[in-house]
């Protein structure tokens, strides 16, 4: 029997199951005190939580690397929030115990997260659950699972990973996770993958269909979990973990390299992340600066607009594993997929040519302001910050947004703040327009960072997302291959830095002519780092130049596609 669910933590783990079965907690006996007793316990029980909750962002500083936890250091907030504590007391007030308090109030907030169309915020809920179980543990005198003492080489299958159990997690002991619940963009799977442990969540029936010790293997690439393999299967996975070690292996060398050409020629290999806890991992795999951090997790995981300090802080989370290059913050790019609830932008029939990105921004200045506000501080402390606006489309929104920074400035100065006046200020080239007029925004930018992914479906008026219309969708498309040669163009006439942050960066077809082209800057995930490291190697100028020549002077996608089959980098 294989259980499917959502590869959340690529790679491949076998070992025994320990299966994590949590108990509801026994309130047998307890009964209501009194107000000023029911308040007083349930004090005790926050100050209890809030203080193991600063240990927990503490160990997950060395564990995980973040260095600003915004994952647990956001539950502290929870808990210190005017109107929670207002509803608990209420609750008191009314006759119930401190444990019922905080059953009814936290239970009213989990079902309105998981009511939420947005998957993101419906994956919040599992952190107001950590929060409420941990309460409610704290009011009873119960411990919770010590996750650092599993056996090494376990496979640890449970129904939810709370943020709280995962900081516990060790890569050297946990072969993999298998969970019941969560997705892709659930901290937990943002803590897995900084931990580099393959993950498999949201596999219903994982914990009816596996029984403690019995072997299971997870594939976190396939999604796909297998409780007792047969010997093909696992002969099978030890070929690939073999294969994989051997990859591994290769490419080692390359972690502390810089990234040249097969000329010597220099290049800079990013990492895009979206969330500083990655941060972490890519200066580990090697990355020499940040390419796209995209700021929307600061935003979607919540019911309200993030503060300026919450924000200073997580930009300087991102920051401190690059002290000497560069990372680049995009402004908060909502609209299109990416709804945030609480931002309350209007319902339309075609979001993404909407209010999105830039223009969303524009729309709540207020809220844009409190974003410049916090990348202008963080820029005093972090010299390589550079500010990346997304959905530009002529050059009077960059010099608007200039303004702003100048008026934010001013009143950071006027507060006595710590800023930096001058951020760098680049431009998201995605949509055709700010394609077709690169000579006229490079001479309002200080650098380029070329979204494929958007200007790919804009140029060939087909969705990304729609099935109809997949074939469609490709990068090797006369017309796409043009526009991204002469964005890189503009930008190296006009003496300003070009990168790509789209997932194009890490396609070894089409690096050859990104290098051709003179791209110097590419940021990848960074499970891709070593591996485009390695392949940027490889290739010469005169060789990239001559793939880059046959591949432009064919006419349409049928040919090219034909041109890389028979390629003999494949």
């Amino acid at each position: 029997m294989i259980l499917r669910g959502i590869g959340a933590s690529g790679g491949v783990g076998m070992g025994p199951a320990v299966c994590l079965r949590a108990a509801a907690p026994d309130r047998a006996g307890r009964g209501y005190a009194g107000v000023e007793d029911e308040r007083a316990r349930l004090r005790a029980a926050s100050c209890q939580v809030e203080r193991e909750t600063a240990a927990l962002a503490e160990r997950m500083r060395v564990r995980a690397g973040e260095s600003e936890p915004a994952i647990l250091t956001g539950q502290i907030t929870m808990l210190r929030d005017p109107e929670l504590e207002l509803q608990l007391d209420r609750a008191i007030q009314e006759g119930e115990t401190a444990e019922a308090a905080v059953d009814a109030v936290f239970g009213g907030y989990i079902r309105l997260f998981e009511g939420l169309e947005d998957e993101r915020m419906r994956l919040r809920a599992a952190d107001i659950r950590d929060l409420q179980s941990r309460l409610l543990r704290a009011l009873l005198g119960r411990r919770e699972a010590d996750l650092s003492r599993l056996p090494a080489g376990c496979v640890l299958v449970t129904r939810e990973l709370t943020p709280s159990m995962a900081v516990g997690l060790d890569r050297e002991r946990v072969a993999a996770i298998l969970t019941e619940t969560g997705g892709s963009a659930s901290h937990a799977a943002i803590l897995a993958r900084a931990l580099g442990i393959p993950a498999v969540l949201g596999a219903a029936g994982a914990l009816q269909a596996v029984e403690n010790g019995e072997l299971v293997l997870v594939d976190g690439d396939a999604g796909t979990a297998l409780p007792r393999p047969g010997r093909k299967e696992q002969e099978e996975y030890r070929t690939r973990r073999a294969a994989l070690l051997r990859r591994q292996a290769r490419l080692e060398p390359f972690r502390r390299r810089p990234t040249v050409d097969g000329d010597g020629r220099r290049r800079r290999l990013y990492a895009n992340v979206g969330h500083p806890a990655e941060a972490v991992q890519a200066a580990g795999e090697g990355a020499e600066g940040i390419g796209l951090l995209r700021t929307e997790f600061l935003f979607l995981d919540r019911a309200e607009p993030p503060t300026e300090e919450e924000q200073l802080a997580a930009y300087l989370a991102a920051a401190r594993p690059f002290p000497r290059g560069e990372v680049v913050i995009r402004t908060l790019d909502a609209g299109g997929d990416k709804r945030i609830p609480w931002l309350a932008l209007p319902q339309e029939r075609n979001p993404f040519l909407g209010c999105r990105g830039l223009r969303a921004s524009f729309a709540r200045p207020e809220l844009f302001r409190v974003q410049l506000r916090a990348l202008l501080r963080a820029g005093a402390e972090a010299p390589g910050l550079r500010v990346l606006l997304p959905m530009v489309t002529d050059v009077s929104e960059v010099r608007r947004v200039r303004t702003m920074l100048a008026q934010c400035a001013g009143e950071l100065e006027r507060e006595g703040l710590a800023c930096r006046p001058e951020l760098p200020l680049g431009v998201m080239v995605e949509t055709p327009a700010a394609a077709r007029t690169a000579d006229l925004l490079a001479q309002e930018s200080d650098f380029f960072s070329i979204g494929t992914n958007d200007l790919t479906q804009y140029i060939l008026a087909a969705d990304r997302n729609a099935p109809e219309v997949k074939r469609l969708y490709t990068l090797f498309h006369p017309a796409i291959l043009r526009e991204l040669r002469d964005v890189i163009r503009a930008g190296r006439q006009a003496g300003i830095p070009v990168g790509l942050c789209g997932e194009a960066a890490a396609d070894p077809e089409l690096l050859p002519l990104l290098l051709a082209w003179g791209l110097e800057e590419l940021s990848v995930s960074p499970a891709l780092l070593l591996e485009t490291r390695a392949r940027i190697a490889g290739w010469t100028a005169a060789e990239a130049g001559a793939v880059e020549r046959q591949v432009m002077a064919l006419a349409g996608p049928e040919e090219i596609r034909a041109y890389y089959d028979a390629w003999p980098h494949n």
